[in-house]
């Protein structure tokens, strides 16, 4: 097992929630205003001075109280995030259904299991010498090679930010499960489920009856053989 500098985990906080912060004030930012690089730049300053305040004048320390640190997946999306407004791309969905089952269901196995519910030590491996590095080794090289594809590159960009700050410093906690996941992204993967299984219902009607219109457009068709009425000549 090797732990983080307990310096490195303070400055880590500090950098992952004023990234988080600055990230939902974008977010939360009406689609309808234009967001110019000087205002996402006051943000990020402003964001970055407020959690570098001491002690608990800092919300850092106040969400570290509640939820640890930010996982290095939730900072890469963040970071990710953040880029594309910078360069004005547009708003794009940096959770598709089928990454937010992954992580709803690995943080509810995880977070079972850390509580004592499943008592599996599925959490606990994370800290392991060997298996740890070597998934987070072969989680790279997928996320390399997906980028390299151009195959949801957003998200393998996000998830290398992870796996790197894991890899070479150990952040945010010295557990692999804790570089990529966290309660707040954990809730983010759940709510973008949720929201896609009520898209999915409000289609299923349509599915169901979908030659109601058509039948409304040729109110006028006859059976086969049957001739129209022609008004006669005088």
């Amino acid at each position: 097992m090797v732990l983080p500098e307990l310096s490195s985990q303070f400055v880590y906080a500090r950098i992952g929630w004023a990234l988080v912060f600055a990230c939902l004030i974008a977010a939360a930012w009406p689609a309808a205003w234009r967001l110019p690089r000087r205002t996402l730049a006051a943000i990020l300053g402003g964001s970055s001075i407020l959690m570098a305040l001491p002690g608990a004048a800092s919300p850092a320390w106040h969400l570290g109280l509640a939820f640890q640190y930010p996982s290095g997946l939730l900072l890469g999306l963040c970071l990710v995030k953040l880029h594309a407004r910078w360069a004005g791309a547009p708003r794009a969905a940096l959770m598709p259904p089928a990454a937010a089952a992954v992580l709803a269901v690995a943080g509810t196995c995880l977070y079972l299991d850390a509580a004592g519910l499943l008592s599996r030590g599925y959490y606990y491996a994370g800290f392991g010498p060997d298996a740890a590095p070597a998934l987070a080794a072969l989680l790279a090289g997928a996320c390399a090679i997906a980028v390299l594809r151009g195959q949801a590159r957003p998200q393998a960009c996000a998830l290398l930010v992870a796996l790197s700050l894991f890899s070479l410093a150990r952040l945010p906690s010295g557990n692999l499960w804790d570089a990529l996941l966290d309660p707040l992204l954990w809730g983010w993967a759940v709510a973008a489920l949720c929201a896609a299984g009520l898209r999915r219902l409000r289609v299923l009607p349509r599915r169901a009856n979908p030659v109601a219109d058509g039948a409304q457009e040729a109110p006028g068709l006859r059976p086969a053989g049957a001739e129209p009425f022609l008004p006669m000549k005088e």
